[in-house]
Protein backbone atom coordinates (compact mmCIF):
# COMPACT_ATOMS: atom_id res chain seq x y z
CA UNK A 1 0.00 0.00 0.00
CA UNK A 2 1.84 2.97 -1.14
CA UNK A 3 0.40 6.93 -1.94
CA UNK A 4 2.37 8.11 -5.32
CA UNK A 5 2.85 11.82 -6.68
CA UNK A 6 3.77 12.86 -9.78
CA UNK A 7 6.00 16.38 -10.77
CA UNK A 8 4.25 19.37 -10.35
CA UNK A 9 3.58 20.27 -14.00
CA UNK A 10 -0.03 20.42 -14.77
CA UNK A 11 -0.61 24.23 -14.98
CA UNK A 12 -4.12 25.82 -13.37
CA UNK A 13 -5.15 28.53 -11.80
CA UNK A 14 -1.87 30.39 -12.32
CA UNK A 15 0.08 27.51 -10.37
CA UNK A 16 1.95 23.96 -11.25
CA UNK A 17 0.11 20.80 -9.35
CA UNK A 18 0.58 17.28 -9.13
CA UNK A 19 -1.31 14.04 -8.89
CA UNK A 20 -1.81 12.48 -5.56
CA UNK A 21 -3.00 8.71 -6.38
CA UNK A 22 -3.16 5.21 -4.31
CA UNK A 23 -2.18 2.05 -5.66
CA UNK A 24 -4.66 0.29 -3.37
CA UNK A 25 -7.60 1.90 -2.25
CA UNK A 26 -9.45 5.39 -1.86
CA UNK A 27 -9.23 5.18 2.11
CA UNK A 28 -5.52 5.15 1.95
CA UNK A 29 -5.55 7.89 -0.30
CA UNK A 30 -8.69 10.12 1.81
CA UNK A 31 -6.18 9.45 5.17
CA UNK A 32 -2.92 10.14 3.60
CA UNK A 33 -4.75 13.74 2.15
CA UNK A 34 -5.63 14.22 5.20
CA UNK A 35 -2.53 13.94 7.25
CA UNK A 36 -1.27 16.05 4.13
CA UNK A 37 -4.01 18.62 5.11
CA UNK A 38 -5.72 18.68 1.60
CA UNK A 39 -8.69 20.00 1.60
CA UNK A 40 -11.69 17.73 0.26
CA UNK A 41 -12.45 19.23 -2.66
CA UNK A 42 -9.09 18.79 -4.03
CA UNK A 43 -10.02 15.45 -4.58
CA UNK A 44 -10.84 14.80 -8.25
CA UNK A 45 -12.34 11.58 -9.80
CA UNK A 46 -9.68 9.26 -8.52
CA UNK A 47 -6.53 11.68 -7.41
CA UNK A 48 -5.67 15.22 -5.50
CA UNK A 49 -4.82 17.82 -7.28
CA UNK A 50 -1.88 18.88 -5.24
CA UNK A 51 0.02 22.65 -5.48
CA UNK A 52 3.44 22.37 -5.79
CA UNK A 53 4.34 24.04 -2.78
CA UNK A 54 3.33 20.98 -1.50
CA UNK A 55 5.01 18.57 -3.07
CA UNK A 56 7.99 18.33 -0.51
CA UNK A 57 5.85 18.18 2.28
CA UNK A 58 4.04 14.77 0.60
CA UNK A 59 7.20 13.43 -0.23
CA UNK A 60 8.23 13.48 3.24
CA UNK A 61 5.34 12.34 4.43
CA UNK A 62 5.94 9.56 2.59
CA UNK A 63 4.50 9.73 -0.94
CA UNK A 64 6.99 7.75 -3.43
CA UNK A 65 7.55 10.08 -6.79
CA UNK A 66 6.93 8.74 -9.86
CA UNK A 67 6.01 10.35 -13.63
CA UNK A 68 2.96 11.39 -14.55
CA UNK A 69 2.43 7.90 -16.98
CA UNK A 70 3.03 5.95 -14.57
CA UNK A 71 0.48 7.51 -12.07
CA UNK A 72 -2.30 6.52 -14.76
CA UNK A 73 -0.51 2.88 -15.38
CA UNK A 74 -1.06 2.14 -11.42
CA UNK A 75 -4.37 3.60 -10.90
CA UNK A 76 -5.53 1.53 -13.60
CA UNK A 77 -3.52 -1.93 -12.69
CA UNK A 78 -5.05 -1.43 -9.09
CA UNK A 79 -8.63 -0.89 -10.38
CA UNK A 80 -8.58 2.62 -9.14
CA UNK A 81 -8.92 5.02 -12.57
CA UNK A 82 -11.85 6.67 -13.07
CA UNK A 83 -11.64 8.21 -16.32
CA UNK A 84 -13.72 11.98 -16.70
CA UNK A 85 -16.58 11.29 -18.59
CA UNK A 86 -17.51 13.19 -22.13
CA UNK A 87 -20.66 14.65 -22.65
CA UNK A 88 -21.85 15.30 -26.06
CA UNK A 89 -21.59 18.49 -28.10
CA UNK A 90 -25.00 19.14 -28.12
CA UNK A 91 -25.22 18.78 -24.40
CA UNK A 92 -22.37 21.12 -23.41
Amino acid sequence: MTVYIDPPTWPGHGRLWSHLVSDSSYAELHGFAARLGCPPRAFDRDHYDLPAEHYAAAVRLGAVEIGSREVVRRLTAAGLRRRKRHRPASVR
